[in-house]
């Protein structure tokens, strides 16, 4: 049966989690292994963010809807997680008044005034203004929603240090992706994968 799921990791050329993802992602289309799932992350490659005025506040938006669909939420940590603070800036959340924000393709056209002249508490989902980066604005709407969470590490044991403050709690939960094979080398754990997603 296929399973929606959401994928949210460090997608840096230089230093990401992209290797652990395309694992994932191929695990998911093979006929090798029985993963079959839809990563509804990937969704977003192809809306909100083509547009050229996508700001971080559409992005959070689109995340919560994707995220909403999506059954079981995989986290992906590596070294430099808890450092990426992409998407935390944003003067409307932070100073409570409309500014000028940069939006998600970068500055090639300059910055735009902000879309927004205010804001309203969120009930049902995190909401998009705010100042959390982009992984914990992900991380905090599976919370909310209590989705199901897998957290993996992109290393061959538990590095609990690489975990972001607000995700501490769920130290016990995390464990590494990679494990050795009969041969000596890194592989990525089909078998425990296979397990949390409810295959097995």
């Amino acid at each position: 049966m296929e399973k929606r799921i959401y994928i949210s990791a460090d997608y840096s050329i230089i230093s990401g989690d992209r290797e652990v993802v395309e694992i994932l992602k191929r695990w998911g289309q093979d006929n090798l292994h029985k993963v079959n799932f839809i990563d509804m992350a990937q969704v977003i490659s192809g809306s909100v963010s083509e547009n050229p005025d996508c700001r971080p506040c559409d992005l959070k938006a689109e995340f919560n809807r994707q995220i909403n669909a999506s059954s079981i939420v995989i986290f992906i940590i590596g070294d430099n997680t808890a450092n990426r603070m992409a998407g935390s800036t944003c003067p409307l959340a932070e100073y409570h008044r409309p500014d000028f924000c940069t939006p998600y393709k970068g500055n090639a056209n300059g910055r735009k005034y902000c879309k927004y002249t205010g804001t309203v508490p969120a009930i049902d989902d995190v909401g998009n203004v705010n100042n959390y980066s982009y992984i914990q604005h992900e991380f905090r709407q599976a919370e909310k929603k209590d989705k199901s969470m897998i957290i993996l590490y992109n290393s061959l044991r538990k590095e609990n240090r690489w975990l972001p403050h607000y995700m501490e709690q769920y130290a016990n939960l995390a464990q590494p992706f990679w494990v050795k094979n009969y041969f000596g080398e890194k592989v990525g754990n089909y078998s425990y994968i296979k397990k949390a997603l409810g295959y097995e």
